[in-house]
């Protein structure tokens, strides 16, 4: 009997550890009896949150799948837009498993791989489906905020321009991103049993041939405004340099004939002094004048003056005495 006991310990000891398993955190269990999903009295898959738990030994599998949300960023890949023209188109999906016994039924035994993508491909198909009715400028901007243009005044007209062209175009981007968000979300829970939290384009680019017509027609455009703005410097630099001039010929206008009246003043209060002068004495102002002419005669060694001595120019050099004779 003794001998007896020790197998049956021994296998109910197996058998015991054999119904236990255990879930860890961010993960949760299915159990799979006889080939088959272990359903709740709610016909829904029975979901084993992290801790411990029983089973049937050799009856029962259990199924470890990932909790936590998931990250799919696929690859970039090119759509054709209502205009018939390439972009290429960078975005990602965060996603968990909702209904875990549709997803292990639908990824083949609880695949991520395959998950995403079968995810995948139901992203791209609405994701195509709304850029091929929208045009290049609707896809690339965001919606239109009248909000944010400036208060128009004399001083910000340019501004005020350019902000009003950047915005007649009222972009569908955010659109575009929330109308594949509902749909797929919708079709994943169905399908596979997945949540889909969130979707978002990183990236848009252009094939390299429309990109380059782009910035060369972006580039023209600015060439276009910038010799707009030289143009219209120049002709403010003329308005400018014409009124400098104005004012510059008005104000010497201005100073000379202030300098002419002063000089016309100056002139005659000297007149009037020397009228004064000679009024007081007659000949002390002859002799003063006949001394400057003499200065001015003798100034240079080299004049020669042929000139009567008894001449009135030399009335007082005769006289020592500085009297003129009679």
């Amino acid at each position: 009997m003794r001998k007896l006991m020790i197998p049956l310990l021994a296998l109910g000891l197996v058998a015991l550890l054999s119904s236990l398993f255990v879930i860890e955190e961010g993960e949760r269990g299915i159990v799979l009896r006889f080939g088959r999903v272990l359903k709740d009295n709610n016909e829904i898959a029975k979901v084993y949150e992290p801790g411990l738990h029983f089973r049937i030994p050799f009856f029962d599998r259990v199924e470890i799948l990932d909790a936590k949300i998931q990250t799919m960023d696929g690859r970039s890949d090119r759509f054709v837009t209502s205009e018939k023209k390439d972009v290429i188109i960078d975005s990602y999906v965060k996603w968990r498993i909702e209904d875990f016994g549709q997803f292990y039924l639908a990824t083949g035994g609880g695949n991520i791989g395959t998950a995403q993508t079968l995810l995948g491909r139901k992203v791209t198909d609405v994701l195509r489906s709304e850029i091929g009715s929208r045009e290049i400028k609707q896809i690339v901007s965001g919606p239109r905020n009248e909000d944010i243009l400036p208060d128009s005044t004399d001083s910000d007209v340019v501004t005020t321009e350019a902000a009003k062209e950047a915005l007649e175009v009222d972009g569908e981007r955010d659109m575009i991103m929330k109308n594949v968000l509902n749909d797929t979300r919708k079709d994943a829970m169905e399908d596979l049993g997945i949540h889909v939290f969130d979707f978002r384009m990183k990236k848009i680019n252009l094939p390299d041939s429309i990109s380059r017509s782009i910035y060369d027609r972006m580039r023209a455009e600015r060439e276009s405004v910038a010799r707009q703005f030289r143009s219209e410097g120049r002709e403010q630099a003329e308005v400018i340099r014409a009124q400098a001039e104005l004012e510059v010929a008005t104000i010497l206008a201005e100073a000379d004939k202030s300098a002419r009246v002063t000089r016309g003043d100056a002139d005659a209060k000297a007149a009037k002094i020397y009228a004064d002068a000679y009024n007081k004495d007659p000949e002390f102002f002859g002799f003063l004048r006949s001394l400057n002419a003499y200065r001015k005669s003798f100034s240079d060694k080299s004049d020669i003056l042929v000139l009567d001595p008894k001449s009135d120019f030399f009335k007082y050099m005769n006289q020592a005495s500085g009297k003129p004779s009679n």
